[in-house]
């Protein structure tokens, strides 16, 4: 019998990777990264064997996908952000087993999903920042799903959650589940970027004041209203991928029935005009 024992919702912003660097922007997301950490420690308590990714960097356009890859292993470098993450090296394990697993019981559901073993099917950033922090001595296997999802409905978004949620209880694994993406998500626009300290500002006060309306209803563990504002929430605020990453992770924990009061581990912050935060849900 397979366990859920860690759901999160977290950042992955490029500049993680930058505040390693000696510059200007040394040490500027060392909460974020110790944040991941954190949330990798608990795993790693909980005795965690594998991390579900769900990855706002993959985007799809027809159905949905799993990399299900047995071994990951790649070197890096983001078409959106060149300038940001250069020749990342990587180097995973992976879980087919539970990738098949999840896609045959979210095609059971009635939502197409396909869970690929393909060597040159690549890891997204999305996915990659997180396991450079969470998962920095290899200790867990790797699934990745994607999660921008162009010509999807949240609906069936929750129920490939649900399905994940089903597939990992029947499994043998221990599993911890991350939505890799932002809340709002409007980056600043290129010629308003430098004028207004780009990197730490948020793009539009409107999108942080939703942002931190929907923290607070996080932390009550108000879900169904959450859930009520999500649509809007996802369009009014650019949502990242559509935020199928968080209907995916509802989906997962069992959508309104879910009532739990969310554990911030990363305050809120601005980045490029978006809002980022590291949260844990805990296991109901």
């Amino acid at each position: 019998m397979g366990t859920l024992s860690i759901a999160a919702k977290v950042t992955h912003v490029p500049t993680m990777l930058l505040s390693e660097q000696p510059g200007r922007l040394a040490g500027c997301r060392q909460s974020a990264i110790d944040g991941h950490r954190e949330i990798a420690r608990r795993a790693k308590a909980a005795g965690v064997d594998t991390i579900v990714v769900l990855d706002t960097h993959w985007l799809v356009n027809a159905g949905h996908h799993i990399n299900a890859n047995a071994h990951y292993q790649g070197i890096y470098t983001s078409h959106e952000f060149p300038h940001f993450i250069q020749n990342l090296s990587y180097s995973y394990e992976g879980n087919p087993e539970l990738g098949n697993a999840i896609a045959a019981k979210a095609t059971e559901k009635g939502v197409h999903m396909m869970s690929h073993q393909v060597d040159t099917l690549d890891l997204e950033y999305g996915t990659l920042v997180p396991m450079r922090y969470m998962n920095e001595d290899k200790n867990f296997k790797v699934v990745s799903v994607a999660a921008w999802c162009t010509v999807h409905s949240l609906e069936e978004s929750r129920r490939v959650g649900e399905a994940m949620r089903e597939a990992i209880e029947n499994s043998d694994n221990n599993v911890m589940l991350i939505a890799s993406g932002s809340l709002s998500h409007q980056i600043w626009e290129n010629h308003l970027y430098e004028k207004n300290n780009g990197t730490f500002t948020i793009s539009r006060e409107f999108h942080r004041q939703v942002d931190l309306r929907v923290l607070d209803l996080w932390q009550a563990g108000d879900t169904k209203t959450f859930l009520a504002m999500l649509p809007e929430y996802a369009k009014f605020c650019c949502g990242e991928g559509g935020m199928h990453d968080t209907a995916m992770l509802f989906g997962a924990l069992g959508w309104d029935k879910y009532n739990a009061k969310a554990e911030i581990i990363t305050d809120y912050f601005p980045s490029s005009g978006t809002g980022q935060v590291n949260v844990i849900f805990p296991i109901r």
